[in-house]
């Protein structure tokens, strides 16, 4: 509840998006969920280190293992956070773990992209500034990148909206201009995808699927709506999923996540478009949306984690 201000009750809440975001009368907004930002720097317990890099409109937080970790190039892991494409930052407590544990475990040189945030840079500012990183990490214009980095096992990963970004980015990224690399994957972790049709278990009433939508037109004011190709990738007319310029993909989703079927629909249409063997689909039993980064020490985010290096690896030794 908003509590009103003395002057004028400019604090009254006029939207409120779960626990994300509230926006208030007088334009303020507030991300209850988002915790105090932390630095770069040295992590003690993996060895990573870590700096950022701005790059004009956005930044970008880069980790390094420990050069006892590969005495070869790393693979390369462009990292997208979520947040509904309003909250959320690469200096979040939770992201800065993950990509810490990520990096020492592959190990690899990640990459997480700080985009701008809507309301107050509606989308496709995100998406743009995404793209943007990836091309930048491609160009090897970092100097941890172009003396670490192996820009031939380059790979995408983000979780709920920075999962619908890295399809963005899969299906934007031209192979075919240089450099002439293909990405040689891309991690999807319970990806917000959402359309005006149910798929699998999915409520069907047109009214709730419209409520399930609310944010990303708030986030995105020139949408078509929710089966903007953006959002419903699998939309009528929506670019075919075949052209997405990763050479694989993991798509991962949870049993107590509304998106959960969603993740499974996408995994399919993928698997039709590049082949079965190119799609690998994770599904973790008892958990919900991003457990990951709400319980990163329990046993299922571990899982997660070790599934995510052995795609990284994986892949890595195929295309080697």
């Amino acid at each position: 509840m908003a509590s009103s201000t003395a002057a004028d009750g400019d604090d009254e809440v006029v939207r409120e998006f779960g626990p994300i975001l509230r926006v208030y009368k007088s334009g303020r907004l507030e991300r209850p969920l988002v915790a105090p930002p932390v630095g770069p720097g040295h992590d003690a317990a993996t060895g990573v280190h870590s700096r950022d890099v701005h790059l004009g409109d956005y930044s970008a937080r880069l980790y390094l293992p420990p050069p006892a970790a590969a005495a070869e190039r790393l693979p390369v892991v462009v990292y997208v956070h979520g947040g509904g494409f309003v909250a959320e930052s690469a200096a979040s407590p939770s992201y800065h773990l993950f990509l810490n544990r990520l990096a020492a475990a592959c190990p690899a040189l990640c990459v997480s992209v700080d985009y701008r945030l809507a309301p107050e840079h509606p989308l496709p500012a995100g998406y743009d500034d995404c793209l943007a990183a990836l091309r930048w990490v491609l160009s090897a214009a970092d100097p941890w990148v172009a003396a670490r980095g192996d820009l031939d096992r380059v790979f995408l990963a983000g979780d709920s909206a920075g999962g619908n970004i890295c399809h963005h980015l899969a299906m934007h990224h031209h192979h075919d201009a240089p450099p002439r690399r293909r990405l040689r994957g891309a991690v999807l972790i319970h990806p917000w995808f959402w359309g005006s049709e149910a798929v699998g278990e999915e409520a069907p009433d047109p009214e709730g699927r419209a409520r399930g939508a609310g944010l990303w037109v708030y986030a995105c004011p020139g949408t078509t709506g929710m089966d903007d190709p953006r959002m419903n990738p699998m939309a009528p007319g929506a670019p075919p999923l075949g052209r997405m310029a990763c050479d694989r993909v993991m798509v991962c989703a949870a049993e107590g996540d509304f998106l959960r079927w969603r993740a499974h629909a996408y995994a399919a249409a993928v698997a039709a478009a590049k082949g079965g063997a190119a799609v690998e689909v994770l599904e973790t039993a008892g958990a919900g949306h991003v457990f990951h980064l709400f319980d990163p020490d329990g046993d299922k985010a571990k899982e997660l984690l070790d599934r995510m290096v052995t795609f990284v690896n994986g892949a890595g030794a195929d295309a080697a």
